[in-house]
């Protein structure tokens, strides 16, 4: 697909691709480096989040487009959860060089059902209200979920990956509601950046593979891997306290 951009296109491509990890480039495809690359650009100029929900047949794609901070996904999966939306694929990009954009693709429905118009409009809207602060996620998320009620049968696992050259978490637990929140909320608590992710949903557990950034966005030492992944069980379990939330 790049052959027939222009040569002026394909330079700032490669320039935009360089900071992401080495396998973006090589692994992801064209037409998703060139998307990635115009959401930077909107975001460039508007200096707001891109946030934009469109129908995929029976599903909708959520597209968001932002500098990436250790809240974001705690967030963002907290709007979804607030929704009642269901996810089903999940699909993330994270630079690792200046300026740390992340690029978000999310699959999700809404009693089987791609959302309505209205909805996807008032998802966006609450998606922007909450990186402002203005709409609080954990407040409205413990109207309708037990947030102090651990997941069932945790598993956690800390790795350096061999092919992406980067520290992975893998998390695994049964299906509940609220639980893509819980993990993401976390990782946020441990301060770490996730800036690439794989999803699996099958026979009622969910697998998530996040791959991380550490705090002050540096690669993590092994044996703090190890730590990190037990920390992060043991919230999940309910077995920590929930720290403050609130953000300056």
């Amino acid at each position: 697909m790049t052959a027939g951009l222009k040569s002026s296109t394909r330079e700032l491509l490669k320039r935009f691709n360089k900071a992401f990890p080495k396998f973006y480039e090589q692994f992801v495809n064209s037409e998703i480096q060139l998307q990635n690359l115009r959401f930077a650009y909107r975001l460039y100029k508007t200096k707001r989040a891109v946030i934009e929900i469109k129908s995929e047949s029976s599903k909708s794609a959520l597209h968001f487009a932002y500098r990436n901070q250790s809240f974001l996904l705690s967030d963002i999966f907290g709007v979804l959860a607030a929704y009642g939306l269901t996810i089903h694929n999940l699909s993330l990009y994270g630079q690792i060089k200046t300026p740390m954009l992340v690029f978000i693709k999310l699959i999700v429905s809404r009693g089987k059902k791609a959302l309505t118009e209205q909805t996807a409009e008032n998802v966006c809207r609450a998606i922007q209200e909450a990186l402002a602060g203005s709409f609080e996620v954990e407040e409205m998320l413990a109207v309708e979920f037990n947030l102090d009620a651990g997941l069932e049968r945790v598993e956690t696992e800390f790795y350096v990956d061999p092919v992406f050259h980067l520290p992975a978490l893998l998390i695994e637990a049964d299906n509940q509601p609220g639980l893509f929140y819980k993990v993401m909320s976390a990782i946020w608590q441990e301060d770490l950046l996730v800036v690439n992710a794989n999803l699996l949903v099958w026979r009622g557990r969910t697998r998530i593979i996040l791959y991380l950034l550490g705090p002050n966005e540096g690669l993590i030492p092994e044996y703090l891997g190890h730590k990190i992944a037990e920390g992060v069980r043991q919230r999940l379990l309910g077995s920590c306290s929930q720290q403050d939330s609130s953000r300056f």
